[in-house]
């Protein structure tokens, strides 16, 4: 074989991969599920080319075709490839440099949770530099109903799911169900969830929620400070800070922020 031959062997080679990533590119949360018809516009590969690609990706798992007429939609392999990426990521040392900014532009402590079980658990916590300050502590947990970090997470739990049936099984007796399924609604609306002292007396939460690359809730942004010196307006604003932030983090984890899936 010439070395003329070879060279454009690979050359075919390259842009039947490069077509099969345009392909594979085009399913997106907003159009999850493409007709052949409309595959070809969004990667401008033609009919026969495209179905010989397509052949090839469903055979790999990567792409699944159901429905009459035929509709093409990402296949399980892709969630084992992300699983496999989204293993390899240190949550913490992502979120480290956001939650240092939130901290020293907020004056307040900043922290990172994440859902563990029926509870959330602090993986991360930039103190407050300020002499009267409110700390939790890496480590320290609480059921999710209780608090802004763990309602930011909770409200977000699909409610079909079984994490959430076990959650709502395990709620302590405490617990006013009609108030928390309120706070959950308001916090899906507003992006956000506060508290004011309901793990420590006299201390404000503020907290919003980030999420993985399969969409689903990952944890937890929060802040902590004492009501002597936040007031109803400032929590409002340190809870826009505190979603910008928990954005963020979701964007470096591969995910889409819920102010970009609702558009």
């Amino acid at each position: 074989m010439s070395t003329n031959t070879a060279e454009a062997g690979e050359g075919e080679s390259v842009r039947a991969v490069q077509r099969a990533v345009a392909i594979l590119k085009a399913f997106t949360s907003e159009r999850p599920r493409l007709t052949v018809v409309e595959l070809q516009r969004l990667t401008g590969i033609s009919r026969p080319t495209l179905y010989r690609l397509l052949q090839t990706l469903i055979s790999s798992g990567l792409v699944q075709a159901s429905g009459e007429p035929q509709r093409f939609g990402l296949g399980p392999a892709v969630m084992s490839l992300a699983h496999v990426w989204t293993s390899e990521i240190d949550v913490a040392a992502i979120a480290r440099p956001v939650l240092e900014r939130l901290r020293d532009v907020t004056g307040e402590t900043a922290a990172l949770f994440i859902l563990r079980g029926d509870k959330r658990l602090c993986i991360l916590e930039m103190p407050s530099r300020q002499v009267l300050n409110i700390t939790r502590g890496v480590g320290e947990t609480e059921h999710i109903s209780r608090g802004a970090s763990g309602k930011a997470i909770l409200a977000h739990v699909m409610e079909d799911d079984a994490m959430a049936q076990s959650i709502w099984r395990s709620l302590p007796a405490e617990v006013n169900r009609a108030k928390l399924t309120a706070d959950l609604q308001r916090c899906r609306e507003e992006g956000m969830a506060i508290s004011l002292g309901e793990v420590f007396r006299g201390a404000v939460a503020i907290a919003a929620p980030f999420f993985g690359a399969g969409q689903q809730v990952a944890g937890s942004v929060g802040l902590f400070g004492p009501e002597a010196r936040i007031d109803p307006a400032q929590a409002r604003h340190f809870g826009q800070l505190a979603i910008e932030a928990a954005n963020e983090i979701t964007v470096a984890l591969g995910g889409v922020p819920p102010a970009l899936k609702a558009r």
